[in-house]
């Protein structure tokens, strides 16, 4: 009755995806439907969104069981972003190359009553501050020239879980190691892995350093530092050895002032790093550091490290956009194969809004991906509209 929204079809069909026919009607039709859909999005709601004239087990056999491959999917999406990063780029004549690659890990949560659904168990979410009955994914996210893509994601299992199917275990280090080893950076461009406290491992800095990537990332408080040569916690040190004169007061655009230390030596293992201890409230002589971090790379001023460290909250603003825009957390699929296409297609639907927002973002400087969607889906109406009056303009019965 009326057609799908062109861009959505343009853009599936520029990535080359080597889809049968059936397949990209399927791909078509939920990528529509997530982002038409309101409220809880299982499969048969977003099939009903876009008004998909298949039936329901068709769609859920192309994700459960339909011969296509994930991997080559990601591979082709994240090519074809790189490319529109670094077209824009050359465009502007830009030649800072810098590209931040952000690591992090979200939970998707489900009923205890969930019992069928593979490879589900009890993962300790940061949110909740407690174990929760679910899928735990860790992703990347890239950051350059404004656009704010999902990249990548590696679903993460208990060892018990691995042990019991005979899956070799990799910890939230390893996986977050995996993403950073194949990002495809160009010589030219400049990466800045950012990360929370829980990824800044030994392994992963030093993977970092191979590839060339400098690391900003949160650090605990209870970390050792080296003070001519005393060993020393940060914790300790701030209380003990640094004064408010000591202190240098910091004003970063759109986070605030802050009052910072600067240190510059060895950080535990890591052989020498730039690490800032930072306050925001009131400052006293025995107040512990309320945000340490550290930075590979000693050129920087504590400014830009923490400008660059506020970029990682876009990996925090697309979690939120995931699962209450984009319903990633809503699927009610029993076979994990599906639930891991399903994902795929979340992260191809929020790089299509990405590329849309950075489309229309001319006229208004301030659209983000909720505006996008409203907006396709005020269009999408308007050709509901159309199809209507041009019907009743032929005196067609309802």
């Amino acid at each position: 009755m009326v057609s799908l929204y062109l861009p959505i079809v343009k853009f599936i069909l520029a990535l080359k995806l080597e889809f049968s026919k059936p397949q990209l009607g399927h791909l078509f039709t939920l990528v529509h439907g997530i982002i038409l859909c309101a409220g809880r999005k299982n499969i048969t709601q977003i099939q009903q969104a876009a008004r998909g004239g298949r039936h329901l087990s068709n769609t859920t056999n192309f994700l459960n069981h339909s011969p296509w491959c994930v991997n080559r999917m990601q591979r082709r999406r994240m090519q074809f972003i790189l490319d529109k990063i670094r077209t824009k780029r050359e465009k502007l004549g830009d030649d800072r190359s810098l590209i931040f690659l952000i690591v992090d890990d979200t939970c998707c949560k489900k009923e205890t009553s969930t019992k069928k659904m593979e490879a589900l168990g009890f993962q300790y979410s940061h949110e909740a501050g407690k174990s929760i009955w679910c899928h735990c994914v860790v992703t990347a996210h890239v950051v350059s020239e404004s656009r704010s893509y999902a990249w990548d994601f590696r679903p993460y299992f208990r060892e018990e879980y691995c042990t019991e199917h005979r899956l070799s275990f990799k910890s939230k280090n390893d996986l977050a190691l995996e993403m950073i080893e194949t990002f495809p950076a160009s010589p030219d461009e400049q990466v800045y892995v950012l990360m929370d406290s829980w990824y800044t491992s030994e392994k992963v800095i030093n993977a970092c350093n191979r590839k060339g990537f400098h690391v900003i990332a949160a650090v605990k408080a209870n970390r050792l530092i080296c003070v001519s040569g005393v060993t020393i916690s940060m914790t300790d040190f701030a209380t003990q050895c640094v004064r408010k004169s000591d202190l240098r007061s910091v004003t970063v655009e759109g986070q605030g002032t802050f009052r910072v230390y600067e240190y510059e030596g060895p950080l535990s293992e890591i052989e020498n790093v730039k690490a800032l201890l930072s306050w925001k409230d009131d400052y006293t002589d025995l107040s512990k550091p309320q945000v340490c971090l550290l930075c590979t790379d000693v050129s920087l001023g504590p400014v830009t490290i923490l400008r660059y460290y506020h970029v990682r909250w876009n990996i925090e603003t697309g979690y939120r956009y995931f699962k209450e825009l984009l319903g990633f957390d809503h699927y009610q699929l029993l076979s994990f194969e599906g639930i891991r296409r399903f994902w795929a297609i979340q992260f191809l639907t929020q790089n299509f809004l990405e590329s849309k927002r950075q489309d229309w973002m001319k006229g208004d400087k301030h659209l983000t991906l909720g505006d996008v969607v409203y907006r396709i889906r005020q269009e999408f109406l308007g050709q509901i509209i159309v199809y209507v009056y041009q019907q009743a303009l032929e005196k067609k019965p309802l």
